[in-house]
């Protein structure tokens, strides 16, 4: 028994392992952040589109409750239907953009795990380490075997 935990304290002794947090990198390193950047760029149209639609409703919904006791049957029904229609329409658009933007989200996010896995591999083969875990939250981990800022400096770096 000494014989097998003294092989393995001398074996342990010899591996070299470091963390990585994998969302620190998705928030803080600039192709993350350019990334989100160019994302928001492209969804801006889309969302003012829909808050206008939103507005629309509303104004429309406002003047329903202010005018509808002075309104004839079918012009209430009319502006009920429309703004049933306006309603769905808004509901429709905003479900569209958060599945397109989901979808935006997991395609420039794989790029940028997969520049993460090549930069994690050189300072891998750089520094000699045995293993390097992606880890999202522990409970501890040493400062010593985090390499996270290393990975998101290489990054910025490219």
């Amino acid at each position: 028994m000494a014989f097998t935990s003294s092989f393995v304290a001398a074996f342990a002794g010899d591996i070299k392992i470091g963390v990585v947090n994998t969302e620190q990198i998705l928030r803080e390193s600039k192709p993350a952040i350019q990334a989100q950047k160019k994302i928001e760029r492209e969804f801006v149209p889309r969302d003012e589109d829909i808050k206008k639609m939103a507005m629309k409703a509303k104004t429309l919904q406002d003047k329903l409750e202010k005018e509808s006791i002075d309104m004839e049957e079918s012009e209430r029904r009319n502006m009920e239907r429309n703004l049933a229609n306006l309603s769905r329409e808004y509901q429709r658009a905003q479900k569209q953009m958060r599945e397109d933007l989901s979808v935006r989200q997991n395609e420039e996010y794989s790029m940028i795990l997969e520049r993460t896995n090549r930069a994690i591999s050189e300072i891998a083969e750089n520094e000699n380490y045995d293993l390097i875990l992606q880890l999202q939250d522990s409970v501890y981990r040493s400062q010593r075997i985090d390499i996270t800022d290393k990975v998101i400096k290489a990054l910025n770096n490219e």
